[in-house]
Protein backbone atom coordinates (compact mmCIF):
# COMPACT_ATOMS: atom_id res chain seq x y z
CA UNK A 1 0.00 0.00 0.00
CA UNK A 2 1.37 3.39 -0.99
CA UNK A 3 -0.34 6.60 0.05
CA UNK A 4 -0.30 9.43 -2.48
CA UNK A 5 -1.37 13.05 -2.22
CA UNK A 6 -2.83 14.91 -5.17
CA UNK A 7 -2.80 18.69 -5.58
CA UNK A 8 -4.90 21.05 -7.67
CA UNK A 9 -2.69 24.15 -7.57
CA UNK A 10 -4.21 27.60 -7.74
CA UNK A 11 -2.83 31.01 -6.87
CA UNK A 12 -5.47 31.55 -4.15
CA UNK A 13 -6.28 27.96 -3.14
CA UNK A 14 -4.79 24.50 -3.45
CA UNK A 15 -7.09 21.51 -3.45
CA UNK A 16 -5.68 18.38 -1.83
CA UNK A 17 -6.75 14.74 -2.16
CA UNK A 18 -5.41 11.49 -0.73
CA UNK A 19 -5.26 8.16 -2.50
CA UNK A 20 -3.92 4.66 -2.19
CA UNK A 21 -2.21 2.69 -4.95
CA UNK A 22 -3.52 -0.59 -3.50
CA UNK A 23 -7.23 0.29 -3.57
CA UNK A 24 -6.73 2.77 -6.42
CA UNK A 25 -9.24 5.13 -4.81
CA UNK A 26 -8.75 8.86 -4.27
CA UNK A 27 -10.71 10.99 -1.81
CA UNK A 28 -11.02 14.75 -1.50
CA UNK A 29 -9.17 15.91 1.60
CA UNK A 30 -9.04 19.68 2.10
CA UNK A 31 -8.40 23.06 0.54
CA UNK A 32 -5.30 25.01 1.55
CA UNK A 33 -5.75 28.75 1.22
CA UNK A 34 -2.86 30.90 0.10
CA UNK A 35 -2.40 34.14 2.03
CA UNK A 36 -1.19 37.12 0.00
CA UNK A 37 -0.44 34.72 -2.86
CA UNK A 38 1.96 32.76 -0.62
CA UNK A 39 1.59 28.99 -0.62
CA UNK A 40 0.27 27.58 2.68
CA UNK A 41 3.38 25.52 3.45
CA UNK A 42 2.51 25.09 7.15
CA UNK A 43 -0.79 23.42 6.27
CA UNK A 44 0.86 21.31 3.56
CA UNK A 45 3.59 20.23 6.01
CA UNK A 46 0.92 19.02 8.45
CA UNK A 47 -0.71 16.99 5.68
CA UNK A 48 2.65 15.47 4.69
CA UNK A 49 3.39 14.58 8.34
CA UNK A 50 -0.07 13.05 8.80
CA UNK A 51 -0.29 11.03 5.59
CA UNK A 52 3.41 10.24 4.91
CA UNK A 53 2.89 9.96 1.13
CA UNK A 54 5.19 7.87 -1.03
CA UNK A 55 4.35 10.01 -4.07
CA UNK A 56 2.66 13.32 -4.80
CA UNK A 57 0.79 14.19 -7.97
CA UNK A 58 0.34 17.79 -9.10
CA UNK A 59 -2.17 18.66 -11.77
CA UNK A 60 -0.78 20.73 -14.61
CA UNK A 61 -2.82 22.53 -17.23
CA UNK A 62 -2.06 23.80 -20.70
CA UNK A 63 -3.85 25.70 -23.42
CA UNK A 64 -5.94 23.67 -25.86
CA UNK A 65 -3.05 23.78 -28.35
CA UNK A 66 -0.69 22.26 -25.75
CA UNK A 67 1.20 25.46 -24.98
CA UNK A 68 1.63 26.75 -21.44
CA UNK A 69 -1.02 28.99 -19.96
CA UNK A 70 -0.31 31.79 -17.48
CA UNK A 71 -0.44 29.45 -14.45
CA UNK A 72 1.61 26.54 -15.89
CA UNK A 73 5.02 27.91 -14.76
CA UNK A 74 3.66 28.40 -11.21
CA UNK A 75 2.37 24.82 -11.17
CA UNK A 76 5.79 23.54 -12.20
CA UNK A 77 7.49 25.71 -9.56
CA UNK A 78 5.05 24.44 -6.89
CA UNK A 79 5.78 20.81 -7.83
CA UNK A 80 9.55 21.41 -7.63
CA UNK A 81 9.15 23.07 -4.23
CA UNK A 82 7.08 20.12 -2.98
CA UNK A 83 9.74 17.65 -4.09
CA UNK A 84 12.57 19.73 -2.64
CA UNK A 85 10.94 20.44 0.71
CA UNK A 86 9.62 16.96 1.44
CA UNK A 87 12.07 14.72 -0.45
CA UNK A 88 9.15 12.86 -1.98
CA UNK A 89 8.76 12.14 -5.70
CA UNK A 90 6.31 14.42 -7.50
CA UNK A 91 4.66 13.59 -10.79
CA UNK A 92 2.92 16.14 -13.01
CA UNK A 93 -0.39 14.97 -14.44
CA UNK A 94 -2.64 16.66 -16.99
CA UNK A 95 -5.45 18.42 -15.15
CA UNK A 96 -7.09 20.08 -18.12
CA UNK A 97 -10.70 20.93 -17.25
CA UNK A 98 -10.75 19.18 -13.84
CA UNK A 99 -11.81 22.34 -11.97
CA UNK A 100 -14.49 22.88 -14.62
CA UNK A 101 -15.64 19.26 -14.20
CA UNK A 102 -15.67 19.64 -10.43
CA UNK A 103 -17.80 22.80 -10.68
CA UNK A 104 -20.24 21.12 -13.04
CA UNK A 105 -20.53 18.05 -10.84
CA UNK A 106 -21.07 20.03 -7.66
CA UNK A 107 -23.25 22.82 -9.01
CA UNK A 108 -25.30 21.08 -11.68
CA UNK A 109 -25.60 17.52 -10.43
CA UNK A 110 -25.32 17.80 -6.66
CA UNK A 111 -26.74 21.34 -6.58
CA UNK A 112 -24.27 22.67 -4.03
CA UNK A 113 -24.67 26.34 -3.10
CA UNK A 114 -22.25 28.86 -4.61
CA UNK A 115 -20.55 29.43 -1.22
CA UNK A 116 -20.04 25.71 -0.63
CA UNK A 117 -18.91 25.28 -4.25
CA UNK A 118 -16.13 27.85 -3.72
CA UNK A 119 -15.07 25.95 -0.61
CA UNK A 120 -14.86 22.41 -2.03
CA UNK A 121 -14.35 22.63 -5.81
CA UNK A 122 -10.55 22.57 -5.59
CA UNK A 123 -10.38 19.51 -3.36
CA UNK A 124 -12.77 17.71 -5.70
CA UNK A 125 -10.58 18.76 -8.64
CA UNK A 126 -7.57 17.34 -6.74
CA UNK A 127 -9.53 14.12 -6.26
CA UNK A 128 -10.28 13.95 -10.01
CA UNK A 129 -6.60 14.54 -10.82
CA UNK A 130 -5.38 11.90 -8.38
CA UNK A 131 -8.06 9.38 -9.39
CA UNK A 132 -7.18 9.84 -13.06
CA UNK A 133 -3.51 9.29 -12.21
CA UNK A 134 -4.31 6.20 -10.10
CA UNK A 135 -6.32 4.80 -13.02
CA UNK A 136 -3.12 4.81 -15.10
CA UNK A 137 -1.06 2.95 -12.47
CA UNK A 138 -0.65 -0.76 -11.92
CA UNK A 139 -2.34 -1.93 -8.73
CA UNK A 140 -0.11 -2.21 -5.67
Amino acid sequence: MAICLGFDYGVKKIGVAVGDTETQIANALTTVKAVSQKTGWDAISKLIDTWQPKKMVVGISHQEDGSDNEVTPRMIRFSRQLEGRYRCPVELFDETLTTFEAKQLLFDEVQVSADKLWEVQDQLAAQLILQSWLNTQEKG
